[in-house]
């Protein structure tokens, strides 16, 4: 192969900083380049939380609106059919019921490319075929029971290799695979580098879909005012779906206003519009009155999304000097029933500089709910089998795996060869490796510890792109009193935005924490906010809150020496005042001099600097033990090296990386969506049967940052840290597990029942 054949959504990687260039350069305010502020950089207390610990944050679901109705969808049975006839009129009938939109009732309102709003052809079991309204759930719930529906049952396949056979159904007019034919990416010549290197490795992988599991659930509650629709969501993207609700109801989007004022969680499966929320729409405006639809937790498992799984067939190749001269892989990704990107390949191709790479991949689609982004997408799959054949590679080449590493670091894009804004990957793998132990690894015979209780030490890399960039705005309004509001059209996912929002502000304006307000998940009177995704909401508007404070103390500049009649070149602002060479004057006393009653100033995110790529690197560092009589894998400790640029809240930070972290060991161990393929339907769409790690699965985490104020980046050295933790983490448990026992896991996860097959199927081989 040569050349590249390939486009896939780089929203949240490298290749997107292009579309961050702004045609017209927003002039970036000075940048801070002190390592630690007086706020930022400091552990201080979530600005929202003790609204969370009390139970006093308003969630969506807390929106109990007068006259409000509530919605239930009634979804597909089959994995596969059409709707041959759909009577509702015992539904209607119902007392308490107000309305049952489906197909032939409701506008018609396309969807998925060659799909609709409520469509005839049904592709999983938990798609949607009509939407109950009535004056409680619980009716709304009884007459979901009595729509008739006759369904012409149509074939269907769960399985990915078998979906792409020419018997399986075709769900979409594109074919079998979404695009039509396989992605392809590839520079170099594969094969002469296969030929001529001194060991090359071979090894399948595969990964289960994960489901995102957030602890709110999706809901929406909505209503109109005459020709305006206020919706009130559980959203990582409050313009987002304001703009795309317009799309699909045709109405401006000035006549939409979005609310999301507190959140619990989504990790990826709240980035999209529901249909849950455009049909709740619908039924508002036709009945005229408030709707409210919460999804249950099955609905969670079935209708909003996942990681799609993977099946990888890797080669890598080296010589004995530790040079990397070839990756190749042929993957597989089921993105279910209607387009996703299951491509998870991205790593091979940029994380290590390596001369030939081939990548073929598949998006497979299957009677199965659809894939959506979940945290780090594609990345986590990819780098566990990516640097488990690094791993073997090493230990072929009899090189240590991080040496091995340490020798094939890129300094710029090997996609591209474009540069990187700053890069410290190395000092991560340095201070992570000695934090490990991991010099104790290196004269150990993998699986030669002594007893059925085998401790062992892996790690893995990983790279991220983070670093957002405009369009995103941030407006900050000193008041008469001398307090300060910030305002906002991003969304706080439960990362903490409200909390640095307030610090960067204080920050800039040098005063209190306590004299800022802070609001943000509005799409009403608030400069735009994009997606909460992609580790793209620090480095996006903070830097924007920070040009707004200093241009707000230009101002009080300004306006002092003229309403004080004083030259400006004899004053200077610091902590809080403005201080002349006779006088100072506080915020309050600075806005009655200026004879103002609000002072305001949005401040505009710059756009990315221009030939450069902004991306974030790390190292994870893992010890397991794992019980070679029961299969039990438990993690002990995980240190996480990572350049992320500044810091801006470590406990924020930490918190980032405990809940990654964690969602990484439930990734390896234990996370399973489990399909009955023979009747096309999930067995797990519960929090009983589809674990997830609690308390007593939490490791020891150390978290260690290098110094990297990436100015080159932004104006405040920003880069995102959402993703980077959950990327390297099934990678490393992996290579710990091979170090413990001598056996290699290919299949995640990697539970009890596995291990224990890995461990009798070497010992068969062995003799």
């Amino acid at each position: 192969m040569s050349g590249t054949r390939f486009i896939r959504d780089q929203r949240f990687f490298e290749e997107d900083n292009a579309s961050y260039v702004a045609e017209v350069p927003v002039e970036d305010a000075p940048a801070l380049e002190t390592s630690e502020g007086k706020f930022l950089g400091k552990s201080v207390e979530r600005y929202d939380g003790y609204h969370k610990v009390s139970g006093t944050a308003l969630y969506t679901i807390d929106r109990q609106l007068k006259h409000a109705l509530a919605a239930r969808a009634l979804r597909s049975p089959h994995p596969h059919a059409k709707i041959k006839k759909i009577d509702s009129s015992k539904a209607e009938a119902l007392e308490g019921v107000m309305a049952v939109l489906h197909h032939g009732n409701a506008p018609d309102i396309p969807w998925h490319r060659d799909s609709k709003l409520f469509d005839t052809h049904l592709r999983y079991a938990g798609d949607e075929v009509a939407l109950v309204v009535a004056s409680t759930a619980d009716v709304a719930t009884e007459a979901l029971n009595l729509v008739h529906v006759e369904y012409e049952v149509l074939p269907h396949e769960t399985r990915t290799m078998e979906a792409m056979d020419d018997r399986a159904p075709e769900l979409h007019d594109e074919g079998r695979l979404q695009g039509g034919e396989p992605a392809t990416y590839a520079r170099g010549e594969v094969e002469p580098a296969l030929e001529s290197a001194d060991a090359v490795v071979s090894r399948s992988f595969t990964t289960a879909t994960c489901v995102h599991n957030p602890t709110e659930p999706h809901n929406s509650v909505v209503f109109w005012d005459d020709d305006r629709l206020t919706v009130y969501d559980s959203t990582q993207g409050v313009f987002a779906m304001r703009n795309t609700l317009a799309e699909k109801l045709q109405i401006p989007a000035s006549s939409i206003r979005v609310i999301c004022p507190a959140m619990g969680g989504g990790f990826g499966c709240k980035l999209e519009l529901s249909k849950h929320t455009v049909m709740a729409a619908l039924a508002a405006r036709q009945l005229g009155r408030p709707v409210s639809v919460v999804l249950d937790r099955r609905e969670m498992n079935l209708a909003v999304g996942n990681r799609p799984n993977s099946i990888q067939h890797l080669r890598a190749a080296g010589t004995r000097d530790g040079q990397l001269t070839a990756l190749v892989t042929d993957s597989y990704g089921m993105v279910g029933a209607y387009p996703s990107n299951a491509w998870m390949n991205w790593p091979l191709v940029v994380m290590y500089q390596c001369p030939n790479v081939s990548v073929t991949h598949r998006n497979v689609y299957s009677n199965l709910g659809p894939g959506r982004a979940f945290r780090a997408p594609g990345f986590p799959q990819g780098t566990f089998a990516l640097d488990q054949v690094i791993d073997e590679l090493a230990e072929a080449l009899g090189i240590d795996t991080l040496e091995l590493c340490q020798r094939n670091m890129a300094t710029a894009s090997q996609a591209s060869g474009t540069p990187y804004t700053s890069k410290k990957l190395a000092e991560c793998y340095e201070r992570g490796a000695e934090a490990i132990g991991w010099s104790t690894r290196r004269n150990r015979e993998p699986g030669s510890g002594a007893g059925p209780r085998k401790r062992g030490i892996g790690m893995a890399s990983q790279v991220w792109g983070g670093g957002g960039g405009p369009p995103a705005g941030v407006t900050v309004m000193i008041q008469r009193d001398g307090s300060v509001q910030v305002v906002s059209g991003t969304q706080d996912i439960g990362t903490g935005t409200f909390t640095i929002l307030q610090q960067t502000v204080a920050e800039a304006l040098e005063i209190p924490l306590e004299s800022i307000s802070v609001r943000v998940g509005d799409t009403d009177g608030a400069p735009y906010g994009p997606l909460s995704g992609g580790s793209q909401t620090a480095p996006s508007m903070t830097p924007a809150a920070w040009s707004a404070g200093l241009e707000l103390k230009q101002a009080l500049l300004q306006g002092v020496a003229a309403g004080a009649e004083v030259p400006l070149e004899s004053l200077s602002y610091a902590d809080g005042e403005v201080r002349g060479t006779e006088q100072n004057w506080s915020l309050a006393e600075a806005m009655q001099v200026m004879r103002e009653q609000t002072l305001v100033r949005t401040g505009l995110r710059a756009a990315n600097a221009e030939g450069k790529i902004i991306c974030s690197f790390g190292a994870q560092f893992v010890e397991v033990e794992v019980d070679t009589e029961t299969g039990r894998i438990d993690v002990l400790r995980v240190v996480a090296a990572h350049d992320i640029g500044r810091v801006l809240n470590r406990r924020l930070l930490e918190n980032q990386f405990e809940g990654g972290i964690m969602q990484g060991i439930g990734m390896a161990l234990m996370e399973e969506r489990v399909v009955d393929d023979v009747e096309g339907k999930v067995l797990s769409a519960n929090l009983l049967d589809y674990r997830m790690p609690v308390m007593a699965n939490t490791p020891e985490i150390e978290v260690i940052i290098p110094e990297n104020i990436d100015t080159v980046a932004n104006n405040l050295g920003v880069k995102g840290v959402g993703e980077p933790p959950i990327i390297p983490t099934a990678g490393a448990i992996a290579n710990a597990v091979y170090n413990a026992t001598g056996v290699r896991m290919t299949e995640l996860p990697m539970t009890p029942d596995r291990v224990l097959m890995a461990l009798l199927g070497a010992e068969e081989v062995s003799r």
